[in-house]
């Protein structure tokens, strides 16, 4: 504001003459396995490329960095937490667990490894979505029902936004999925940001005021 005082800039700037600051994109980040990264897909067929076109086209500039590591298990999340999550991070989307049911994993070792990643971003300040997941039916009623419990659970103990089941619309849908009836294609994609895009967006009203720059 060169050649202008404070008092003369504070009136231009109350009257409209001198364009506001143009507000910074939110800055999310994916952090989850192969459902993330976008296994078999071109990047931008990945889950978070689409998420992030869906919320720019309804008005909402957000950047959403995918930090998918196929193959990785919620301990595996755990140990790259940091260096996934940057400073300058306004929330994290955590798609954790399907490696950890498809092994077998015991669920309360999942959901200590998830219930950590969560804390640990709570105590920097950033808030998480939960993206929770199902248990395959072979696996037993008892291993199901103590698998999808531990999503809701770490949610109710941090107060975090979830969202039960990544793969809702998905899963079992052959039109949907890719030969191995796992991994979404781009079509499946597609219809997993369309269900969890509301989830998406109130997570986004939620999070606290930001700074710009």
């Amino acid at each position: 504001m060169a050649g202008l005082g404070l008092g003369a800039a504070a009136a231009a700037l109350q009257s409209g003459n001198l364009a506001a600051q143009p507000a910074r994109p939110i800055k999310l980040v994916a952090l989850g396995d192969s459902l993330t990264a976008g296994y078999g897909l071109p990047a931008n067929a990945a889950f978070p490329a689409v998420l992030q076109r869906a919320l720019n086209e309804k008005g909402r500039l957000a950047q959403i960095a995918n930090a998918g590591v196929s193959g990785d298990t919620a301990t595996g999340g755990l140990d790259r937490l940091d260096w996934s999550t940057p400073d300058g991070t306004d929330g994290v989307i955590v798609e954790l667990g399907a490696n950890d049911m498809l092994r077998g994993v015991d669920p309360a070792v999942t959901e200590k490894a998830i219930d950590q990643i969560v804390n640990r971003l709570k105590a920097r300040g950033i808030p998480v979505l939960l993206a929770g997941m199902l248990a395959a039916p072979n696996l037993g009623a008892e291993y199901g029902e103590k698998f999808a419990g531990l999503y809701r659970r770490v949610a109710e103990t941090h107060g975090a936004t979830l969202y039960p089941f990544f793969l809702d619309g998905v899963a079992g849908q052959r039109g949907l999925t890719q030969p191995d009836g796992l991994h979404p294609t781009a079509e499946g994609v597609v219809v997993i940001v369309r269900r969890i895009l509301p989830t998406v967006e109130a997570f986004l009203d939620a999070l606290p005021a930001r700074g710009g720059g």
